[in-house]
């Protein structure tokens, strides 16, 4: 752990001078991370990209300001989800909506999912996870990804959205009662696990 924070000290000190590889690199380490919260909190594809430039840009703009209180994923997570909540809340986007892709079917996510009966294996399991997760409110959608995808703990994600850990533990607990819900009445028992929701 010291030589990662010794690692990224190094890496921002670069970025700061100037060097243009050193923050390639930042970006390539962190674009997973902040594409899963962009492409978790956002519908509209056209904006995704531009959204996640923007917060690389905000990453860039705000290096001096990081103080090693968190990780460096912790800070660059907070600051994706921060510019999705701005977004979301000028397209007055509710973030607690269940219905917000509720009349969303499966066929609307993409030409390449194929219907329930012709699932196999691990492979469609992953594949009807995401449907579903996709369809559920932006919260919901968002502490999955951040918990299940990232695998953060409760105090990073705590960091991240600004909430207590209490409120974090209770976000989880009803997101994954939602999922496990949403599975349990679209596929038969023994179709798909729910030991891993």
């Amino acid at each position: 752990m010291k030589n990662k924070t010794t690692d990224t000290r190094l890496l921002l000190e670069k970025i700061q001078a100037g060097d243009k590889k050193a923050f390639q690199s930042l970006i390539e380490e962190y674009q997973r991370l902040v594409s899963h919260i962009v492409f978790r909190m956002i519908h509209n594809e056209a904006d995704r990209e531009d959204i996640c430039q923007e917060i690389f840009i905000k990453v860039y703009q705000n290096l001096r300001g990081f103080r090693f209180e968190s990780r460096i994923s912790t800070w660059i997570a907070k600051i994706a989800y921060n510019s999705c909540i701005n977004y979301l809340q000028k397209k007055k986007t509710p973030l607690f909506d269940d219905h917000a892709a509720g009349d969303e079917t499966i066929e609307n996510f993409s030409g390449n999912y194929i219907l329930p009966d012709s699932f196999t294996e691990e492979r469609d399991i992953a594949s009807r996870l995401q449907i579903e997760i996709a369809k559920m409110d932006i919260q919901s959608r968002t502490i999955l990804t951040l918990y299940h995808l990232e695998e953060m703990s409760y105090t990073e994600i705590s960091q991240i959205m600004d909430v207590p850990q209490g409120t974090v533990k209770s976000y989880l607990f009803r997101a994954r009662k939602k999922l496990k819900e949403k599975l349990m009445s679209k596929y038969q028992k023994g179709e798909i696990w729910y030991t891993d929701i």
